[in-house]
């Protein structure tokens, strides 16, 4: 008997032992145990009965028992037992009960105690990944440090202590080559449930690896006085950070490189030695990219907000640097600030300037049948479309330097005789066409646009309707509207598909109390 208790106590003990190095609950390995002796009981009585198999979980005593569900019909004589038989062995069994018959404790054989020991090596194992979700799945973003387990082909299995991470071969640094033993330090990218159960996926690539190894160097980070904006990195080569200080006395480009660059060596020296430029963030678009444009020189920059487009103007001799190697420095640049950024020379600036200078004077020369002095003037003014001479109050006109009010009225009557004729040109390609009248009337849609529509064969309201607001302005090209705008002249052109659907609600009755009116 004590030998038996001894046994059972054993078992209790094992159970904690296991529980212990593996870091789940005790009740978690006994469960497994209890699966593991139900198989067993099952191999030994038969597997289509119900064997059911219970651990103590104060004295360790095992209790096996073939279990019957109460039905009413019974069609599985193993598993199940009818009304009136179960009452016989119990008065009071009612449909839907478990009735239970204790069997005698089994000798496990060698072939059942091996299965009996897979089911719980299995079972634990299941039980320990989903504590390690549990654990890490919240730790997303976090910096850790662990040994390199094994290296196979290049992707690194890292033992994080109570789990083990995955870094693959494109989330290294190049030229970076790990041993078995090694130490690492790594960002936990992301932390998944898969068909192999959970795995952690570990960087040391993503572009937050760093911010957060400036967090760990850079106490006025942690602190929160000093914020990093954007980072951008090409990966064991070159990288950007941008930051901003939220006290006016702390530099904050000074306190992440640190005494004599201490600070940015510490994160430079992780980094396998990727340059790293830190550059002060500026909610000024225009600023904030010549900054990140360092170390090259800028003398102008032009934004397109629209276009989320930035032309930046350099010298020529800093052509070269601001591109950097293999347009590095301009892609980089580009990633950190959001802007997507076009480099020119001071000479090719001129150039262009030139060139839409006299492609600007010559339409005025063509369209207003003037001399090159006065389309020369009207460029200068900033003047770059007809309908602004057309529709400008002459009050302006005669501003400009030598024009009288003869002259500003003799420009404004050809630039609306100009336009009225063009419209013209364009009602005509409109009706030669077949586009519809109902398209010609939406509102937002110029003549020229909806003579370009019918040479894209877009004719009713129909065919205009069935556009998405990036088709249209497609196909309108350099005449396309915002896409606001796109997206206004499409629900125009729809808006027939639901003319009657409000109809009762515009009579303001809803239908069912018009029945029960007439109730």
């Amino acid at each position: 008997m004590e030998a038996t208790t001894l046994q059972r106590t054993e078992l209790l003990q094992v159970a904690d032992a296991v529980a212990r190095e593996k870091g789940i609950e005790p009740d978690e390995v006994l469960m497994a145990m209890e699966q593991a002796i139900q198989r067993a009981g099952r191999a030994k009585y038969g597997q289509e009965h119900d064997i059911r198999a219970e651990i103590d979980r104060r004295t360790g005593e095992i209790r096996l028992k073939r279990c019957h569900t109460v039905v009413e019909t019974v069609e599985n004589e193993f598993t199940e037992i009818d009304l009136k038989t179960a009452r016989l062995t119990k008065a009071d069994a009612e449909i839907g009960d478990v009735l239970s018959d204790d069997l005698p404790p089994i000798d496990l054989g060698r072939i059942a105690a091996q299965t009996a020991k897979q089911v719980i090596v299995q079972k634990v194992r299941e039980a320990e990944r989903a504590r390690q979700y549990e654990e890490f799945k919240d730790r997303v973003g976090e910096v850790v440090n662990g040994l390199v387990k094994r290296n196979e082909f290049g992707n690194v299995s890292v033992d994080l202590g109570r789990a083990e991470g995955v870094m693959r071969r494109d989330e290294t640094l190049p030229r970076e080559s790990f041993r078995t033993g090694d130490r690492v330090r790594a960002y936990i990218a992301d932390v998944r449930q898969e068909m192999r159960g959970p795995q952690i996926f570990l960087s040391r690539t993503h572009p937050q690896f760093m911010a957060k190894l400036f967090a760990q160097e850079v106490p006025e980070i942690y602190d929160g006085i000093i914020e990093i904006k954007s980072v951008a990195r090409d990966p064991g080569s070159r990288a950007k950070i941008a930051v901003l200080s939220h006290d006016s006395s702390i530099d904050p480009v000074g306190a992440c490189v640190g005494m004599r660059g201490s600070r940015v060596q510490a994160v430079v020296g992780e980094l396998q030695g990727e340059k790293i430029d830190i550059i002060p963030w500026s909610p000024d678009p225009a600023t904030f990219v010549v900054n990140a444009l360092a170390p090259a020189e800028v003398s102008k920059v032009v934004l397109d907000e629209e276009q989320g487009r930035i032309e930046v103007v350099v010298p020529d001799e800093q052509l070269s640097l601001a591109i950097g190697r293999r347009g590095q420095n301009v892609r980089l640049a580009s990633q950190l600030t959001g802007w997507d950024i076009d480099i020119l020379t001071e000479e090719e600036e001129s150039q262009r300037r030139q060139e839409e200078f006299r492609s600007r004077s010559q339409m005025f020369i063509d369209a207003l049948d003037v001399d090159d002095v006065i389309a020369h003037l009207l460029v200068a003014e900033g003047f770059t479309a007809i309908d602004q001479v057309a529709y400008l109050p002459i009050e302006e006109l005669t501003e400009i330097e030598g024009f009288d009010e003869e002259v500003a009225g003799e420009l404004q009557q050809r630039a609306r005789s100009f336009l009225e004729e063009q419209d013209r040109q364009y009602e005509d390609a409109r009706k030669s066409a077949g586009v519809s009248d109902e398209v010609a009337d939406l509102e937002g849609l110029s003549p020229a646009m909806v003579a370009r529509l019918g040479e894209n064969d877009i004719k009713t309201l129909d065919d205009l309707g069935d556009l998405a607001a990036d088709e249209l302005i497609e196909l309108l090209g350099d005449l396309a509207p915002s896409e606001e705008e796109a997206n206004a002249v499409i629900m125009a052109a729809r808006a027939h598909w639901f003319e009657g659907e409000e109809a009762p609600a515009e009579e303001g009755q809803a239908p069912g109390e018009q029945e029960q009116k007439e109730g």
